[in-house]
C-alpha cells in the first residue's frame, strides 16, 4: 500500500496519477474483511483435512486429501474475491483504489500463500500432534459432535432395516 499509494511505485499500472498518504480507517477495514474471509477459507481446509483425519487416523494423507478436495473451493473462493476488489482499480476514487487494492493483494496473500502452502506444510510437519488436544482442555470444552464423529459404521441403520416397511400401517 504505502509503496503503491505514497511512493509511487508500480502506481501507473493501477492509474495513480499522485501520490498521498494512506487512509487512516484503511488498516481496520482490512483486519475485519480480510480476518473474515481468511477464517472461511480456513474452514473449508482445516474442517475437510480434520474429518480426514478422523476416518482415517492418517495424518499426512488428511492433509493431502482436504487439500485436494477443498483447495479448489479456496482457489476458486480468493480468485473470485479477487477479481471483485481488482474490478474497483478503475475507479475515479483513490480512496477506492487504495481499498480494491490492499483487499485483492491481501486476498492473494492470504489464500495463495498462508491458507494453501503454509497451513498444510505447519499440518503435515506436525503430523499427530496437529490433531491433539490436551485432556485438560477436552474436558473444558463442550462436545458438540458437528461433523458428526460419533456416527461412524457402527451407528449407522443396517440397510436391511431401513428399507423394511413398516408393519404399523
Amino acid at each position: 500500500m504505502v509503496g503503491v499509494f505514497q511512493l509511487g511505485h508500480l502506481g501507473n499500472l493501477i492509474g495513480v496519477d499522485t501520490t498521498g498518504p494512506v487512509s487512516s480507517f484503511l488498516p481496520i477495514i482490512l483486519l475485519a474483511v480480510l480476518f473474515g474471509l481468511a477464517m472461511d477459507y480456513e474452514v473449508f481446509l482445516v474442517s475437510r483435512m480434520r474429518e480426514s483425519y478422523l476416518r482415517t487416523g492418517n495424518p499426512l494423507g488428511a492433509v493431502h486429501s482436504g487439500a485436494r478436495h477443498s483447495g479448489r473451493v479456496v482457489t476458486a473462493a480468493a480468485l473470485i474475491m479477487t477479481s471483485v476488489f481488482a474490478a474497483f482499480l478503475t475507479s475515479d476514487s483513490t480512496m477506492l483504489k487504495q481499498i480494491a487494492f490492499a483487499l485483492a493483494a491481501g486476498v492473494l496473500l492470504d489464500a495463495f500463500v498462508i491458507r494453501m502452502t503454509f497451513v498444510p506444510a505447519v499440518l503435515a510437519l506436525t503430523r499427530h500432534a496437529a490433531w491433539w488436544l490436551p485432556k485438560w482442555l477436552e474436558r473444558r470444552l463442550p462436545d458438540l459432535d458437528i461433523e458428526g464423529d460419533r456416527l461412524g459404521p457402527a451407528a449407522a441403520v443396517p440397510e436391511s432395516v431401513a428399507l423394511t416397511p413398516s408393519t404399523a400401517d
